[in-house]
This record gives structure tokens, C-alpha cells and sequence, in this order.
């Protein structure tokens, strides 16, 4: 059964860089307390065993609230915990091959961040599509460039899926995101860098209600 479209109202993808001294578990938690419903652990430098131990702090976060997690790129991780999924880009493992892997009732999100990304098979069999960027962004190096609201109107004419958009989103934008079409936010840095993580995802949150 798929899941309810209210989980992706509001998604938090982690930045250790962001995080600082804080430490992500403490970030998430006082996110998911302002109304984050979807975590996206992304960790690209980690080694793996220090990749696990922070999925498995994060579980014991989220699981007895609800929230799902879904791990960035890394199927085994997600395995080793029991998340709830994953988040793969165009040339990470292929979406039939993390089903086989991780079952049925495993979340897989997949990145689009161009047309094109549409018309690929893999784009109907994931659960939901990360599209974007849709504004510049600092928090990912190697990212495609912006849609713009345009470009994500666009996509939604395509597609049925769910869509979270990422790239760039503040609370001056969202509004507008989520008129163009999408069913959530992607957030990075407004929350991960914020002062006070709770009360800048309950400011996300008003918006995507």
C-alpha cells in the first residue's frame, strides 16, 4: 500500500557540515518536535561504520514517533538499521534492484533534476521524486542547475508521483514551491542551520499544511 502523501510534506535532509557542534541527533530531534515528517539522512564523507551508528541514533529517534527514515544512496545502510528506505540519484542502484533488496514496503525516493529523468522507467517505479534544484544551493557541490518554478510546473504535468522539491527553499519560497506543484519540501540548511531547529521547521510546517 503506498504511504499516505503526508509524509512528505515536510523533509529534513541532514548536513553534517550544517550540523557543527550541535550533532545531527539533537537537529532531528528538535526538527521532527517542530513538524519535520520525513528524514533524509545524507552522508557523503562518513566512513560506513560511523554512516550506520548515525542511522541507528536516528532510528531510535524517529521509529517510536513515526517518522520515517530513508537512508542517502546506501542500501546496505538501510538494511543494517531497518529504515524505512532510501534516497537514490540517476546512477545509484537501479530502483527494481533496492526493491529486491529491501522489500516491498521499503520507501524509494529517486532525484530528477532534469526533463529527461522523466521519460526513464525508473521514474515510475520509484515511490516518490526528489526534484530539483529548483533555486541555487550551497549545501550540495556537484548539483544540476535550478528548474525554477517553471521547470518544476512543468514536471508536474508529467508525472502522478509524489514530488518533493529541493533546492534552495526558504520560508520566502515555499509558498510558492508548493503552488507550483509539489506535495513537500526538501530542507537542508533553513533548518539543519538555523538557530532554532524547532521553530524554523514549525514555520515550514504552517506553510505546507
Amino acid at each position: 500500500m503506498a504511504p499516505c502523501r503526508e509524509i512528505y510534506r515536510l523533509c529534513l535532509v541532514t548536513d553534517r557540515d550544517l550540523a557543527g557542534t550541535r550533532g545531527l541527533v539533537s537537529i532531528v530531534g528538535s526538527a521532527v518536535a517542530g513538524g519535520v515528517t520525513m528524514v533524509q539522512l545524507r552522508e557523503k564523507t562518513a566512513p560506513t561504520r560511523a554512516f550506520v551508528n548515525e542511522a541507528r541514533a536516528l532510528m531510535s529517534v524517529l521509529r517510536p514517533l513515526g517518522i520515517p527514515l530513508l537512508i542517502n544512496d546506501r542500501a546496505d545502510v538501510a538494511l543494517a538499521v531497518g529504515a524505512d528506505g532510501v534516497h537514490v540519484g540517476q546512477d545509484d542502484m537501479e530502483i527494481d534492484m533496492l526493491r529486491h533488496l529491501l522489500g516491498p514496503n521499503a520507501l524509494i525516493g529517486l532525484s530528477i533534476t532534469k526533463d529527461s529523468d522523466l521519460a526513464e522507467s525508473a521514474a515510475t517505479r520509484a515511490d516518490y521524486l526528489g526534484i530539483g534544484p529548483i533555486f541555487p544551493q550551497s549545501t550540495k557541490p556537484d548539483a544540476a542547475s535550478p528548474i525554477g518554478l517553471a521547470g518544476l510546473a512543468a514536471m508536474r504535468r508529467r508525472t502522478t508521483k509524489p514530488i518533493l522539491a529541493i533546492g534552495g527553499i526558504t520560508l520566502n519560497n515555499a509558498a510558492s514551491i508548493l503552488k507550483a506543484g509539489a506535495d513537500g519540501l526538501a530542507v537542508v540548511s533553513a533548518i539543519m542551520a538555523a538557530r532554532d531547529p524547532a521553530a524554523a521547521a514549525s514555520a515550514f510546517r504552517s506553510i505546507t499544511m
